[in-house]
Formats: C-alpha cells, sequence, structure tokens
C-alpha cells in the first residue's frame, strides 16, 4: 500500500490542526448562547481565533497533544502488522514536523522517547470488518481533560446529588457530577462519552469509543437518547462556564453507550473531552493506502472568528516582567492582565526539581509558565510552535515552597490551585493567572523569542525549563494576594446547584 504513511500523516496532522464539523458548528452554538461581556465571552472569542490561527498555519490547536488513539476498521485479507507499522511511522513523522508534542514517557525511567512511540504510545484498536475498504478513525485526547474522566461504582453517596443507585437514575446522577467535579482543569466547555456497564478498563475504552460518534446523531437505544437529552439539558445549570470562569454553557455534547457486566458490579465511566476535540477520520482504499473518503471534516470551514468581534476589550492592565510586589497586590480577582517581558515554562518535573535545587535563572518578581510547548529547531535557537497553559493543580505540592523560595510574583496556567498556594500568594504577594486552556496557536503568537532552555536533556521537550519573551499575553487574575479565589466561587456556586439538577426532569 504505497499511499499508506502519506495518507494517515495527513489524518495525524489534520486531527492535531483543524476541529471536526460537527465540533465547530456545536461550538459556534455554544458561543452564540454564552453572554459577551462575560469572562467566558471573552474566553470563547480567543478560542474561536486560536482555531482559525491553527488551520491557517497548521499549528496544533493545543500543545497537548495527548496519546493519539486510533481506531481501525479493516477486512481480514489486510495485514494488521503492516497498518501498525504505518500507525507509528505516521505518528513519529508528525512528531518531527511539530504536528505532535512527544509525549511518551516510559513510566519507570520518566525519559521522553522524543518521537511519540513507545509501548503502549500510540494507542491502536483494531477490528475486522466485511467491508472493502479501510477505516482509520483518530482522537487526540489531552492529559487535563484525560485526568478529569471518571468512574463510579454504583451504588454510591455523591456531594451534592445524594445517593446514585444501580439505574439510569443513577447513572445521570453520576454524570451530572463528573461535569461539575471538572470544572476550569478539563478546558470547559466540554463534551463527554459515557459508558454504562462494562468491566473497569472495558467501561473506560467503550466510554471513550462513544466520543467517535457524530454530536448530532441520534441513540438507537431510546432510553440512552433520553438520557443524553436530559444530560444536555441540565448541565448548563450548573453555570461553570468557559474555563471555569462561570456562565451560561458548560457542555456541548454528551454520548452513553452500555455494555454487559457482571451482577456484582456496576460502573459508570466517563470519558471527558476538553472544547478542543480533536477527532477526524479517513477511509482508504485497502490496495493503495489512498485517501477515498474524510470523516467529520470540511474542507473549506467558515471561520469560527467574527471579524468584528475584538478578543480584548481595551480595559485590560498592562503590566511589565519582573513584577512588583505593589504591582501584584493592586490586582483583584477579575481583572484581565496583558504580560510582557522575560517568562519560564515549569511542569511537573521542574517543580519537583526546584523544591530541593536552585533554580537555574533568577527568578526574583517573575512569572512561572505552566506549559509544555510543541518546539522545534529554527537554525542554532528554537520557535514556540504551540504554548497554552496546562493544568495547574499537579503543581500543587510544590507551588508554595517555590512562590515562598523564590520570590515569584506570578503563577500562569488553567484551573487554578489550592489553599496552600492561596495562602503563599497572600504572604509573598503574587497571583495566578488563569489563561485560556487550549490556545496554543494564540498564545505562541504573543511568545515574540525564546532565549534559552534549561534541563532539556533530562526532562524532555514537554518538561525543559523554556525561557520565553512576552508581549501582551492575556490572562485573567482567578487568584490574588488578597484570598480571593474565582476557583472557589464558581466550585461552591455549581456544588450548590446540583441539588436541584439532580432532581430535574
Amino acid at each position: 500500500m504505497a499511499l499508506l504513511r502519506s495518507s494517515l500523516l495527513e489524518l495525524v496532522s489534520e486531527t492535531s490542526t483543524n476541529l471536526p464539523s460537527d465540533v465547530r458548528a456545536s461550538l459556534t452554538t455554544g458561543a452564540a448562547r454564552e453572554r459577551t461581556e462575560t469572562r467566558s465571552g471573552q474566553a470563547l472569542r480567543i478560542i474561536a481565533k486560536n482555531i482559525d490561527m491553527a488551520r491557517a498555519g497548521t499549528i496544533p490547536i493545543c500543545q497537548d497533544t495527548g496519546m493519539p488513539t486510533f481506531r481501525v476498521r479493516l477486512p481480514a485479507t489486510v495485514s494488521q502488522k503492516t497498518v501498525h507499522e504505518a500507525i507509528e511511522w505516521a505518528v513519529a513523522e508528525a512528531t518531527r514536523l511539530g504536528r505532535l508534542r512527544p509525549n511518551s514517557v516510559d513510566s519507570i525511567t520518566g525519559r521522553n522517547s522524543g518521537e511519540n512511540l513507545g509501548p503502549g504510545t500510540p494507542v491502536v484498536h483494531f477490528e475486522v470488518w466485511d467491508q472493502a475498504g479501510i477505516e482509520v478513525m483518530l482522537i487526540l485526547k489531552g492529559g487535563g481533560c484525560e485526568n478529569k474522566s471518571a468512574q463510579y461504582s454504583l451504588p454510591c453517596e455523591l456531594p451534592g446529588v445524594g445517593r446514585a443507585e444501580r439505574s439510569l437514575e443513577g447513572v445521570y446522577r453520576c454524570i451530572l457530577h463528573s461535569v461539575h467535579a471538572a470544572q476550569g482543569q478539563g478546558c470547559s466547555i466540554g463534551y463527554i462519552g459515557v459508558c454504562v456497564g462494562g468491566d473497569r478498563a472495558g467501561g473506560y475504552t467503550h466510554a471513550k469509543e462513544q466520543l467517535f460518534r457524530s454530536l448530532d446523531d441520534t441513540n438507537p437505544e431510546p432510553e440512552l437518547a433520553d438520557l443524553e437529552a436530559r444530560v444536555l439539558r441540565n448541565a448548563d445549570g450548573l453555570g461553570v462556564g468557559a474555563m471555569g470562569f462561570g456562565g451560561d454553557v458548560t457542555l456541548l455534547g454528551c454520548k452513553i453507550g452500555a455494555i454487559n457486566r457482571v451482577p456484582a458490579s456496576f460502573f459508570v465511566s466517563v470519558a471527558y473531552n476538553c472544547w478542543a476535540f480533536r477527532r477526524m477520520g479517513v477511509r482508504l482504499d485497502a490496495e493503495t493506502g489512498e485517501v477515498v473518503g474524510r470523516l467529520f471534516r470540511d474542507e473549506a470551514p467558515a471561520p469560527m472568528a467574527d471579524p468584528a468581534a475584538e478578543e480584548l476589550t481595551g480595559r485590560e492592565v498592562r503590566l511589565q516582567l519582573p513584577l512588583t510586589e505593589e504591582a501584584v497586590r493592586g490586582l483583584h480577582v477579575g481583572d484581565v492582565v496583558l504580560l510582557n517581558g522575560p517568562a519560564h515554562t515549569g511542569r511537573d518535573a521542574l517543580h519537583k526539581h526546584l523544591s530541593t535545587h536552585d533554580s537555574p535563572v533568577d527568578l526574583s518578581g517573575g512569572a512561572i509558565y505552566h506549559c509544555g510547548p510543541v518546539m522545534l529547531r529554527s537554525g542554532e535557537g528554537w520557535r514556540v510552535v504551540a504554548a497554552g497553559p496546562t493544568t495547574s493543580s499537579r503543581e500543587e505540592p510544590y507551588q508554595a515552597g517555590i512562590l515562598r523560595r523564590f520570590g515569584v510574583r506570578a503563577v500562569i496556567g488553567k484551573g487554578g490551585m489550592g489553599q496552600a498556594t492561596s495562602d503563599a500568594l497572600q504572604e509573598v504577594g503574587a497571583v495566578y493567572l488563569n489563561a485560556i486552556g487550549g490556545a496554543a496557536a494564540y498564545y505562541a503568537d504573543r511568545i515574540v523569542a525564546v532565549t534559552g532552555v534549561d534541563y532539556l536533556d533530562e526532562f524532555g521537550v514537554p518538561e525543559a525549563m523554556w525561557h520565553l519573551e512576552l508581549k501582551d499575553f492575556p490572562a485573567v487574575v482567578t487568584m490574588d494576594a488578597h484570598g480571593g479565589s474565582l476557583h472557589s466561587e464558581i466550585e461552591r456556586l455549581s456544588l450548590g446547584n446540583l441539588p436541584r439538577l439532580a432532581a430535574a426532569p
């Protein structure tokens, strides 16, 4: 199959850089329901602009290109080994081209393979069917939303919704609770795939399988179709909104499947997906590997962003890095800032390292950006391809100590942090700034230079400490130096809404 490799490379590239037609339609509908003057409204305008920028520049929509997961349907006469080898080649080549971030990490040594290949990476599910051609579906599901997936064992007691019994009513309560629990850490507004039944492993697999369905299809099981509609009808009432900023729109898709279980177990598995719902497919000629059909893809999609709608309001607070304590203590929850000057990326490996080691650069008054960018070599240096925020809660065990020890004045990420970090923000005079999750092309455009890198060999591209120069980099103050936290406020609000929504038809 001479064209198989190039066909699969096209699929990987398109999935990473261009949203499916049904997802585009749902985001457009959702954005129209959100109030434009709100923080969520502004976030959705940035998201729309990011989608257009990513497609135009063939740039990953989100820097976290996740775990590539393929579903391959093929005739019995086609070699699965041949197809698997071609998928591995396409994944490695897409990584080399900057369409995928090198995400495959050895779980024992912590080393990054650098090419997205290794045991278990990529994930490929084969299914033999009776049709003549090959169908390949791909989903790129980032770590932030993967971490907000959930599994419930019924019966159980759930905060805000009470008892969830072994029934579809109990399933509904679990789904509603999972959307509340995701908050902004899963980059809402979101989509969910759900499996009722199965074992623990099979339940998660079948839940993710639901994400391959079209958003506008109708479930063939009437009871599940009714349940999907009920979830969508009521989930927005949580008030979580885009990025967890609070708002009228929280969930845009719910697809539910059911598989048999053993009598002793009743699992409800929820695969949460962020707004950057990257899922596409191709149909291939089984003899040549040539693309003969494309799934979920418009050849010339209409722009997502309204040219007349500015993502910035003109009321933003412009700040120059490094920051003074006075400037930081003058900020409050809800302020939108534009950062200018030097900043430094830092994720899990770096935060752990800095908890016991000195920093290679002076961080006093500086900003740490929770980001694992996609980077490509440019001459003797590097250029940023995609650079949106990662979920900050993973750094909670280390963040307070780093704030105090190094005098950091700003932490940039998404989803918020906990009480220990809040206490340190108040003590040292620092803020937590929530950037728009998934807006990787948009934020890469606000990074005007890469001035250096540390720990690249030790930690790999996503976890290295990249030294960046920012220009008018927008973010929302969601935790300030006075103890305020938008995240805590929205979490309390949505938890308070749960009892009413659990009883809603």
